[in-house]
């Protein structure tokens, strides 16, 4: 499983105008079943996003079509880590 921080690198307004395209992004990979969870950072200067992907290198491809990327809007920070502990109703992310 992947953790991956998302850092807004322009302001607000030009987040938000990218916002619908970015959230069909995001709809896209929920359906494929590669993205767990996401959601806006507090403040918000970004978002937080939990992958499964075979490899980093798979991962950063497909987040470099993001709307966001492809506007140079954000960068990408991503984290692998290794799920061994979880509640009971998150069992399958020790998996991922």
């Amino acid at each position: 499983m992947f953790l991956v921080l998302v850092h807004y690198t322009k302001p607000l307004s030009d987040i938000d105008a990218l916002r619908p395209a970015h959230m069909a992004f995001l709809d896209e990979h929920f359906a494929k079943g590669t993205f767990l969870f996401s959601g806006p950072r507090d403040p918000r200067v970004g978002g937080v996003i939990a992958a499964t992907c075979p490899d980093e290198p798979t991962l950063r491809a497909l987040l470099a079509e993001d709307p966001f990327a492809r506007a140079g809007a954000a960068t990408y920070e991503v984290m692998r880590l290794a799920v061994n502990k979880a509640a009971p109703d998150l069992a399958r992310l020790r998996d991922c």
